[in-house]
């Protein structure tokens, strides 16, 4: 056991040029990479969405439930032991663990979870779950009981609230302005919290020392790269230095399993719906008309050669998506087909029938320079972004430039860092971008995430700006019963009006992007292991099991 340790210990060493000394010599270090950066920003604040480190939630706080994605939501209980609806489910009561400290020894309660959601729900740039939406009121019944009054009768209003991290009270208090507070000690729940170095390049997170559900914890720090693109992690995770990992490695056959078939794995379940997002608030006044115009749309979608993105920029790994609404295969079940017998059509690549329709609306090339302008005359001219590094992303982008030159209309691509990606879209900055949301239990999720109008220039999922109230009030109610077929009959609504409206520009959905090394570690999940979502990457709260199942090899 020993040895394997220090086999991770010696990894560790020869990237920082120096080791810890023999502190470190017996403890069990997982090197994961959640996310592509050309470097770490030194921001802890699990609130901020765009320079928060990636391992902030979760590992340092700890949530409340995990809801089990692949489990159709079955809740593991963390902070909280149970929960439950009032008789009018107009309320949510949470009993909370006994026994829990923050890692600096004071004693987690429901005052803690009340004035995390009072400073939220006060507190607009806090609130990326939407709670002001959701919730009126929080009451402490006892220290280990917390009840929430929602605004209105919402069955899945537990989800939504779990993914709220929640803060110190005796800490948060203090601080003047929550927003731009960096937290540079932080003081959580979770079981990772001691960071013990950093740097732009790396940084490790270690052992809380006073976490509740030590005993199963078994990996003593984790150790994060810097790595910028997908290149750098193909090389690294080659090389044997990547025990987690979830990135696009092309034909991953012979780039990562060949190079040490006995350890180096991966799973791919089903993910992450995958979409081009064109701002009907853009700056440019021309792009700002054809954005906003459902005829240029549909144009737009279909000059797109998907099928192209999946087998060459994808290399087969995603499933194309052609689902007029963004339903995608993994919800094939949900699917309303009068939608696709509507608009099927623009959901195809037609170079042809593309012009035509342009041509119909009033776009045509007024300056002769083999571009369309906008029928206001105003030029159309504008950048897709995609996160730099991304190279599978970048590579669907450029094909789908080379679709739209086709077509006539004057696109390229630009490659931003992800922050910078990320902030564009929620602060509307931007033109065109490629974009994705992640799955839930059932499609109530994403649809809610990406369409519902409380969602929109809120976070990222919401970069669209699509505003409908029609749709909203049908998630709603589809959030106010239980009961399937009335479900199924608003989730039918939602398809129709997302269909015919085309906010967003489907074109395929990801896998759960995951790689695993078991040369220093064991129990991580797989297709022979199926207990959660096995992704690494931040917003993914079932990587708290995950990292709990993990043991050093003996």
């Amino acid at each position: 056991m020993i040895k394997s340790r220090l086999a991770g210990i010696l990894l560790t060493a020869t990237v920082l040029g120096s080791a810890s000394g023999a502190a470190m010599a017996a403890e069990a270090v997982l090197t994961a990479l959640p996310v592509q950066r050309t470097a770490w920003v030194e921001n802890y604040n699990p609130f901020n969405e765009s320079t928060r480190l990636p391992s902030i939630q979760d590992f340092v706080y700890e949530p409340l439930v995990i809801f089990n994605t692949l489990k159709s939501g079955e809740p593991n209980f963390r902070l909280a032991t149970s929960y439950e609806f009032s008789d009018d489910l107009k309320s949510l009561t949470f009993k909370l663990r006994d026994g829990v400290t923050w890692s600096d020894g004071e004693a987690f309660t429901a005052d803690d979870v009340a004035f995390t959601f009072n400073m939220v729900l006060k507190t607009a740039a806090l609130d990326t779950r939407s709670m002001a939406k959701l919730v009126e009121s929080v009451e402490v019944v006892d220290p280990l009981t917390v009840k929430f009054n929602l605004k209105k009768v919402n069955s899945q209003a537990a989800i939504d609230i779990v993914r709220v991290p929640i803060v110190a009270e005796h800490i948060w208090s203090k601080v003047p302005d929550p927003v731009a507070f960096t937290n540079p000690k932080p003081v959580g729940t979770g079981p990772l919290t001691d960071f013990r170095r950093f740097t732009e390049q790396e940084y490790l997170q270690c052992r809380n020392p006073k976490y509740w559900d030590a005993a199963t914890l078994k990996v003593d720090c984790m150790r994060f790269p810097q790595i910028a693109n997908n290149d750098q992690a193909l090389a690294a995770a080659a090389r044997g230095e990547l025990d987690w990992m979830g990135s696009f490695l092309p034909d991953i056959e012979n780039t990562y399993v060949a190079k040490d078939p006995a350890n180096h794995k991966y799973w791919l379940p089903a993910g992450s719906f995958v979409m081009f997002n064109v701002n009907p608030e853009s700056p440019n006044e021309g792009n700002r008309a054809a954005f906003s115009d459902v005829n240029f749309r549909r144009a737009l979608s279909m000059a797109l050669d998907r099928e192209a993105m999946v087998e060459i920029a994808g290399y087969g790994y995603p499933t194309i998506n052609q689902y007029p609404s963004g339903l995608g295969r993994a919800y094939h079940s949900w699917n309303n087909p009068a939608v696709d017998e509507k608009f099927g059509k623009y959901m195809q690549n037609d170079v042809e029938a593309s012009k035509a329709l342009l041509a119909e609306h009033g776009y045509k090339d007024t300056t002769g320079d083999g571009f369309v302008e906008a029928p206001n005359g105003k030029p159309i001219d504008f950048n897709i972004i995609v996160p730099n590094g991304w190279t599978d992303w970048v590579n669907a982008a450029q094909i789908a430039v080379e679709g739209l030159n086709a077509v006539g209309i004057k696109a390229s691509v630009a490659t931003p860092e992800q922050a910078v990606w990320n902030e564009a879209l929620i602060k509307g900055t931007y033109d065109m971008a490629m974009n994705s949301v992640f799955v839930g239990p059932t499609p109530y999720t994403h649809f809610d995430s990406v369409l519902h109008e409380r969602n929109q220039g809120v976070t990222r999922f919401g970069a669209g700006r699509f505003r409908n109230a029609e749709l909203s009030a049908a998630l709603d109610g589809f959030a106010q019963t239980t009961d399937q077929a009335k479900q199924k009959e608003l989730i039918n609504k939602v398809q129709m009006i997302a269909g015919e409206n085309l906010p967003v520009i489907p074109v395929f959905n990801n896998p759960r992007w995951y790689q695993y090394n078991t040369k220093r570690f064991t129990g991580f999940f797989s297709a022979e292991n199926p207990v959660a979502n096995p992704v690494v990457h931040d917003n993914q709260p079932e990587r708290l099991l995950h990292l709990l199942s993990l043991r050093p090899v003996n």
